[in-house]
């Protein structure tokens, strides 16, 4: 596994401690803060409060990628992503990687070219090919995520395993170098509730594909049905899906609260990265 993560101009360390994504949806109706970031000046705040509360990397979302969402045109996904892009590119103080969580190539590669150092894609390049070839031209790292439209499956974990193998593969063709992928299981994504709890306690089979490992659980729908809460009192069942995962071998989280998460990584890294 590569020992270290390059976004640019940033090195951030594999293996010594949890990364921290915070995620920023700039988006009117992502499931658990939707609407809140929408305009540009609250997204900045935000971006700020992330950085100032320990997020190692932020992930911007145009579009919301929730079950049962509405897909948006590449016009409407730029006009909400383009803006805070920009604007954090230029200011100085703003001293944090980007991520773009995109599965559209046009949409990546305006990011790209703007100064965005890495791509999440939920779609592990089989909705847009191209994405790859653009995650090969800016030499960017790429996120390849589980997920798939229905929820049968042969064997749940080996089936898991072969259809990230095919994202592996796309980026591969696409010229995407080893060192420059991280894989997702895709909670929340393509699977049941059972099925979701099955992936996080095979966690560890995953990481023996040989790539870093980012785990986004935060305030997911398989907390939600577990304890019987909403989106906005899942911070504890987030927390324990976060030391869990990290136990397992999870080496980025992507998460909301970053302060309360960030503290629950440092404490799990004191037991498990020795």
């Amino acid at each position: 596994m590569i020992k270290q993560l390059r976004l640019g101009e940033h090195l951030l360390p594999l293996g010594k401690r949890t990364i921290i994504m915070g995620i920023l949806n700039v988006t009117p109706d992502s499931f658990s803060d939707g609407g809140r970031f929408h305009h540009l000046e609250d997204a900045l705040e935000q971006a700020y409060t992330m950085a100032e509360q320990g997020a190692d990397i932020i992930d911007i979302g145009g579009e919301s990628t929730r079950p049962g969402s509405k897909r948006i045109t590449v016009e409407e996904e730029l006009k909400r992503a383009m803006p805070i892009i920009e604007v954090l590119k230029k200011e100085h103080a703003f001293k944090l990687p980007l991520s773009i969580d995109t599965y559209k190539s046009v949409i990546a590669e305006q990011a790209l070219e703007a100064g965005v150092e890495m791509i999440n894609d939920v779609w592990g390049l089989k909705e847009d090919h191209e994405l790859g070839r653009v995650a090969a031209r800016y030499k960017v790292p790429i996120c390849l995520m589980h997920n798939r439209h229905s929820t049968d499956y042969n064997d749940l974990i080996p089936d898991i395993i072969s259809e990230l193998n095919d994202s592996i593969n796309l980026a591969h063709q696409a010229g995407v170098e080893d060192n420059q992928i991280i894989i997702d299981p895709g909670i929340g994504f393509g699977k049941d509730l059972q099925q979701n709890l099955d992936v996080m306690f095979n966690l560890r089979r995953l990481t023996e594909l040989g790539y870093p490992l980012l785990l986004g659980t935060s305030r997911k729908s398989m907390i939600g049905k577990t304890l019987n809460l909403p989106a906005d009192q899942r911070l504890e069942g987030t927390a324990a899906t976060i030391a869990y995962g990290i136990s397992l071998g999870a080496e980025i989280i992507r998460i909301h609260d970053v302060r309360e998460m960030r503290r629950v990584a440092i404490m799990t890294d004191a037991m498990v990265r020795r």
